[in-house]
């Protein structure tokens, strides 16, 4: 069956990536990311709809406003143990798409702390034109307290106490390498064009990356032949970025994924990959360029290495329900039963069933939390 491709521009933009080498073909990481981030046309990069019922898939910040609340509480109580009350504090949120999390933390820190509230300054590090200007639009009435950046112009800034930094469902965003253990080896995935039959096609061949290599040799894991995942190298780079900006502070990381264990157990025979398309999930990553997401879990394991060796002393990983237990979503629910199933007591009761019960998510999803002290 011939492939459904995706935007033109996007399969020209792979094409002549692969026509600069010589062997015609780039690694699977690129392709990922010329799919997702290309300009104009890249999936990150358009301005369809992603989130939502127009969109390919649903975040917790689109399910009411209760996981804002949660972590505007956390920031809250973790602003009130710090040793210094005064100054700045400064809140950043890294690929906060529409703007939704950021309006219901700024708006939870006004209702429930006035005087921290005005202490905050929310930066928002977003790549994409249109998601920036949707941003804005969402946030206008805290605009005295916001501001944007580039991630290189952020990350060149000098370290800053009392600095929180946002990650909600960032990391898995990232490109990936997609590797293969077969024959007693590693191999890596790399991608061609067909131009007779008018497809992209993965063929497989041995390791070049010193850094694929190094993670492969500190892993534990005990590949079975022909077992295939994913390696998020991104990760690894970002979270030593944020500990380089931060004297005093947090990260915090929500997003799916797993330990090392679970993340590559012969179960996951065939790796974590997966795709969105109008609310439908696949595997194949050869169609719909620019026009589904592309994604793979979290390798916290390795997260939480990274963390410790880039100076951060206490890390944290939990599922998304004992955060939100932890920070006091139980008191959120009202007992009060309503008839009408569209009163604001139903939908806030529905979004935090939904949060703490719907498809095992609560449970898929993890929250790290990675914090520096003074």
């Amino acid at each position: 069956m011939k492939q459904q491709l995706g935007h033109p521009e996007v399969v020209n933009a792979l094409i002549d990536a692969m026509d600069l080498n010589d062997d015609k073909a780039i690694p699977f990481r690129e392709y990922m990311a010329i799919c997702l981030y290309s300009e104009p046309y890249g999936y990150y990069r358009n301005e369809n709809p992603k989130i939502g019922k127009q969109g390919d898939f649903y975040t917790s910040s689109f399910i009411g406003s209760v996981m804002g609340e949660m972590i505007a509480a956390f920031i809250t109580k973790q602003a009130a143990s710090a040793s210094s009350e005064q100054g700045v504090l400064h809140l950043v949120e890294w690929g906060g798409g529409s703007g939704r999390m950021a309006l219901h933390i700024m708006e939870e820190i006004k209702n429930t702390s006035p005087a921290l509230y005005d202490r905050v300054r929310y930066t928002l590090i977003e790549s994409s034109a249109y998601h920036r200007e949707l941003q804005r639009t969402a946030l206008q009435d805290h605009a005295a307290n916001i501001t944007f950046a580039q991630a290189e112009e952020w990350l060149a800034q000098e370290p800053r106490e009392q600095l929180y930094v946002l990650a909600n469902e960032l990391l898995d965003a990232f490109p990936v390498h997609r590797i293969r253990y077969k024959n007693s080896d590693f191999q890596e995935s790399y991608v061609h064009w067909r131009h007779e039959e008018q497809e992209f096609q993965e063929f497989w061949r041995p390791i070049r990356s010193e850094r694929l290599l190094d993670f492969l040799a500190q892993s534990k894991v005990q590949w079975l032949d022909g077992q295939i995942g994913e390696i998020n190298l991104e990760a690894e780079t970002w979270i030593a970025g944020i500990a380089s900006r931060m004297e005093s502070g947090s990260v915090l990381v929500i997003d799916y994924g797993d330990v090392e264990a679970e993340l590559y157990a012969p179960h996951r025979y065939q790796g974590t990959f997966m795709c969105y398309r109008q609310h439908q999930a696949h595997d194949n990553p050869w169609i719909h360029q620019g026009e589904q997401d592309m994604t793979a879990h979290i390798d916290f394991s390795f997260i939480e290495k990274v963390a410790l060796q880039s100076g951060f002393a206490d890390v944290t990983l939990q599922t998304q329900r004992e955060f939100l237990v932890e920070q006091g979503i139980l008191q959120k629910l009202q007992d009060h039963f309503d008839p009408n199933p569209f009163s604001e007591v139903s939908k806030r009761n529905r979004a935090i069933r939904q949060l703490l019960l719907s498809d095992h998510m609560s449970e898929l999803f993890k929250v790290f939390i990675a914090t520096k002290k003074r």
